[in-house]
């Protein structure tokens, strides 16, 4: 929490702040943007650089200090989404799948579209079967070097490409075959349209999966498809709810409802962070797939009550928008710079894959944020002093000679993994002078500092004479001690003040909803408001379980009292 402090209180005083963002063929576009740029800002500069027209698909994905990925919200300022240290590093990805990508406008963005599958092939999200792997991994390779030439192409070359987490020779060896045989003369254009027509019939299409549990413990994933909603665990898919059924989604801390005219189904995000991230992408894709015109989202919280849980808006255009504008773009097409398809040997990047080894020594230096740089800027700090064990001595000695050649390297980065939570090793700080004001109390109030002081005051009491000659020096320590007690007792005062206060908020609060509750059980006032409280299963079970037996309580009380009150 502190480093956090630190690194926000330095950054609030820059103006500018770089951004680098890695695109969806690995290279990177860095720009500088003001300190209170919207997201709608960087991702307008990050698309006008790629010549993208058809940009509601695609997104810019980052990830916190806890590890928890988020998609931008154009509508907010990037760097207080952001709170890693500057310089800043994110992800262009597709964020909304196209349901049916090959009717996309322009090349360009079918391009675009046909790397991100590509990458989620890669990585196991795109499951299939081995005849459907065989296909697309051959029209990766006739978009990407074309026709087969048994003078460029040895026996066994598509052995040296890697289109899968895993592969087997019999998998190498048809992939082989199609390329030779079915696929001559297809340009890549034509190659990367088929590819696209394959990949949208598969079920996990558009997968981008949440990990999570059921109700039973056991490991699921939660994904939102151009479709509908998708439970999957293993290798099969056990729910899909199309969006039209699905009539609700909600959250609270790590639980995650999803409502269905039927069923509820209840599942367990890792944690908070990630089952609100959770919420949020269902939320999104809903609005973006099911509804007619964006004048139709609506705010959407997630709670029945509207002071409680998280309240979130979708803001940008709807897929028929999309697809209604998209038809209206007239221009030449624009250029595309494919990059060619090297064996995974020699260029490790073109595989996307976790292959940390391979990485050039500066650039794995960037892949995590570095603890022994956390614990340099705490020990700068002039409100800190964290405690150094001495397993950290000796790799934090030579950081310190580095001085600030380093600092600019202190960039976290972004995968496609799966991100686990790691526990910090940051030293807890401890105030200097925290043990002194300790050993000052316990002298001014008569108590020995320790056991070896109890006995020794026991054994050498002072007389009369030492007495009169320490009443000098106790009036000045009380003096001293006084203007401390005076700062004390101020701030035990603020402390019962903001005591109060609460006190005040609490029963104000309290006030208000005994109100709302008279008026939603007592009146007879039909606003849509009340209207949709009243019809919640949640209201209509604490009005006749717990309110109408209250109510009768409390008028046979009043009853007896008023009674009472006659009789005398």
């Amino acid at each position: 929490m502190l480093s956090r402090w630190v690194s926000g209180s330095s950054r609030s005083l820059e103006r500018e702040y770089s951004c680098t963002v890695r695109l969806l063929d690995d290279s990177e576009y860095t720009c500088t943007i003001q300190r209170d740029a919207k997201g709608q800002y960087l991702f307008d500069l990050l698309c006008h650089h790629l010549n993208l027209l058809e940009k509601d698909y695609f997104g810019i994905r980052f990830v916190d200090p806890d590890k928890q990925r988020h998609w931008l919200e154009f509508t907010k300022s990037v760097v207080k989404q952001l709170r890693s240290q500057p310089p800043f590093t994110m992800c262009f990805r597709v964020k909304f799948y196209p349901t049916d990508p090959a009717a996309l406008k322009e090349e360009i963005t079918r391009y675009l579209v046909f790397l991100q599958i590509k990458r989620d092939l890669y990585h196991g999200r795109l499951l299939c079967k081995t005849s459907d792997a065989a296909l697309l991994a051959a029209y990766i390779l006739q978009a990407e070097i074309g026709d087969h030439d048994p003078g460029k192409h040895p026996e066994g070359y598509s052995s040296k490409f890697q289109f899968f987490p895993k592969h087997s020779e019999k998998l190498e060896r048809k992939i082989a075959e199609i390329h030779k045989t079915e696929l001559s003369g297809q340009t890549p254009a034509t190659s990367e349209l088929n590819f696209l027509r394959k990949a949208q019939t598969l079920e996990t299409y558009g997968v981008d999966p949440h990990p999570c549990k059921d109700v039973s413990g056991n490991a699921a994933f939660l994904a939102f498809t151009p479709f509908g909603f998708v439970v999957l665990q293993g290798n099969k898919r056990i729910h899909f709810i199309k969006w039209n059924e699905v009539t609700k989604m909600k959250f609270e801390g790590k639980t995650f409802y999803l409502y269905e005219k039927k069923i509820v189904l209840t599942y367990f995000a890792p944690t908070p962070e990630a089952c609100k991230h959770l919420w949020k992408c269902g939320i999104e894709n809903q609005a973006f797939y099911k509804l007619e015109k964006s004048s139709q989202v609506r705010t959407v919280s997630s709670s029945n009550l509207f002071f409680k849980g998280s309240r979130f808006r979708y803001s940008g255009r709807v897929a028929k928008e999309v697809m209604e504008n998209s038809a209206k773009i007239k221009r030449e097409p624009p250029e595309i710079h494919r990059a060619g398809l090297v064996p995974s040997r020699s260029c490790p990047s073109i595989t996307h894959g976790p292959r940390l080894s391979s990485v050039p020594r500066t650039r794995r230096r960037a892949v995590h944020i570095s603890i022994m740089e956390g614990l340099e800027s705490l020990r700068d700090s002039a409100h800190s002093t964290p405690v150094r064990s001495a397993s950290h001595s000796d790799a934090f000695m030579p950081h310190s000679r580095s001085g600030r050649a380093e600092s600019s390297e202190r960039v976290a980065v972004i995968s496609d993994e799966i991100y686990s939570p790691s526990d910090s090793v940051l030293p807890t700080p401890v105030a200097e002078h925290s043990l002194e004001l300790m050993l000052l109390s316990r002298q001014i109030n008569g108590a020995p500092c320790s056991i070896e002081e109890e006995k020794e005051s026991e054994a050498n009491t002072p007389t009369a004479t030492e007495a009169e000659e320490m009443g000098g020096e106790l009036k000045a320590l009380c003096q001293g001690v006084g203007g401390n007690g005076g700062t004390q007792a101020a701030q035990v005062n603020k402390f019962v003040l903001s005591v109060l206060r609460l006190l005040l908020v609490t029963v104000g609060l309290l006030f208000v909803l005994l109100l709302l509750l008279i008026i939603l059980t007592e009146s007879d006032l039909d606003i849509a408001f009340f209207r949709d409280i009243r019809q919640t299963p949640e209201f209509e079970q604490f009005h006749y379980q717990y309110f109408c037996p209250l109510r009768r309580w409390f008028a046979c009380k009043v009853r007896s009292v008023l009674s009472l009150l006659i009789d005398t």
